[in-house]
């Protein structure tokens, strides 16, 4: 059966006009695809980097790391390899997780890319002492916001050791 002229297409909702035809076609262009072996990079400049586990898919995911955050990246992963022997890697929901060995245990650290900034996430950073600067909706966690040329390896390195030995987040 053909269709009328004046009978809207499925999922179209009252009369085609000329400003509705434009948001439709704008909305239905999709973003070029990217070229083998490129990566996207979704909002903020956060790499998006398929799930899996295991260290190949984080070096993936700061090696697509925009500018500066890909050393702090790089200087992040190694701090954490070298504090907690054995800590077990992935790659969830674009972002980098850190657990430690035992899987029973869960995840203590993730890492997320913004504009400005490389946000780290202790998943229980509310235990950590002293507590992790930046609040959170949730009670257990606290964030570590680490801006361009403004890190305390240090600090980080303790909260690592702290972290490491909490029951981790089980996602």
């Amino acid at each position: 059966m053909a269709k009328t002229p004046d009978k809207p297409s499925k999922g179209v909702k009252g009369p085609v006009t000329k400003a509705s035809a434009g948001r439709t076609a704008a909305r239905s262009k999709t973003a070029p695809k990217p070229q083998s072996g490129e990566v996207v990079l979704l909002s903020g400049g956060n790499p998006q980097i398929a799930k899996g586990y295991g260290d190949g898919p984080v070096q993936a995911y700061i090696a697509a790391m925009p500018g500066w955050k890909s050393d702090i990246g790089r200087r992040l992963d190694a701090l954490i390899v070298r504090t907690v022997p054995g800590v077990r890697k992935a790659v969830k929901w674009n972002s980098p997780f850190y657990g430690v060995e035992d899987e029973s245990q869960g995840w203590f650290l993730s890492l997320h890319c913004f504009t400005k900034y490389v946000k780290v996430i202790f998943l229980r950073g509310a235990s950590l002492a002293p507590l992790p600067p930046g609040p959170s909706k949730h009670p257990a966690v606290r964030y570590l916001d680490i801006h361009e040329g403004e890190f305390d390896e240090a600090r980080f390195v303790d909260w690592i050791k702290q972290a490491s030995r909490l029951p981790g987040e089980r996602l």
